[in-house]
């Protein structure tokens, strides 16, 4: 787009913009030889220094730089993954967890309605979650109900290492229907269920609606995590755990993502995080 003025007010060599020159860098376009090439870069706040990162790595969180071209925030190099196998009498049971995923749910437990549960664990969270197990179901579901909970924990606890930049807190109230659930947790390293949900039937299908309870204590004992589960309204059984998987999905989604402004740091005044 152009902008033409008339000559008598305007002449190209009158014009000056002092407060231009400070705020104007040329960008020289022929290639430097002292400068190798690199594939990756993350520029400073300083308009007088560009810094290469070298090599490339997958970054998956974002890096914060400040003006003296420090990183002031973790760079992540890969996925956060958590990876378990538990193998007893009872039950044979394989574990995998990416909570840097994209939804994927993957899971055969031999119990249909647990599935089910866990794809809401995926889909919400935005987890990739893969369970496999095979056990003692032709006398009921407690074992792998058990197992598998026991497994995804020790994978959460392994994927979340250190704990360093995260949220640390997160809770949700997810509403389905008649129903309105609310839960809140803590990655805080100590294990601990608050659970009041109030099922009105004994199964929903062929789950036994005692083994939500169960498979939420199994989790939180192995995962270090605080964990409170409330309903507030509902009737209908596989309403009420549905809403609770999903409210459990985003409240710990919210709880292992990073905290741009921590920096990088614990999230705990004592300076760690861990598994008590």
């Amino acid at each position: 787009m152009e902008l033409t003025l008339p000559q008598p007010q305007l002449h190209p060599k009158s014009l000056s913009f002092p407060s231009l020159k400070s705020r104007v860098s040329v960008f020289q376009t022929k290639p430097n030889p002292t400068c190798p090439p690199f594939q990756a870069s993350i520029f400073s706040t300083n308009p007088r220094k560009i810094t290469p990162l070298n090599p490339s790595r997958n970054i998956s969180t974002a890096a914060l730089v400040d003006g003296n071209n420090t990183s002031t925030f973790p760079l992540d190099s890969g996925s956060r993954i958590g990876e378990v196998k538990r193998v007893t009498k009872e039950t044979n049971v394989s574990v995998k967890i990416n909570l840097d995923g994209t939804g994927v749910a993957d899971s055969s437990s031999g119990i249909p309605f647990l599935d089910h549960m866990l794809d809401q664990l995926a889909s919400h969270g935005l987890f990739d979650v893969h369970v496999k197990a095979t056990g003692d179901t032709h006398i009921d579901d407690h074992h792998t109900n058990e197992d598998v909970a026991l497994a995804i924990g020790t994978a959460l606890l392994q994927a979340l290492g250190d704990r360093k930049g995260i949220n640390r807190f997160g809770n949700f109230s997810a509403p389905l229907d008649e129903v309105l659930v609310h839960v809140s947790l803590d990655l805080s390293g100590r294990p601990h269920l608050g659970y009041d949900l109030k099922l009105p039937t004994q199964r929903v299908g062929t789950y036994d609606t005692q083994l939500v309870e169960h498979f939420f204590q199994s989790l939180v004992n192995t995962s270090g995590m605080t964990l409170h589960i409330r309903q507030f309204a509902g009737t209908n059984s596989h309403h009420i755990i549905e809403a609770t998987f999903k409210a459990f999905a985003r409240a710990l989604r919210q709880a292992t993502e990073y905290d741009t402004r921590r920096h990088g740091t614990i999230p705990s005044s004592k300076g760690v995080l861990s598994r008590s």
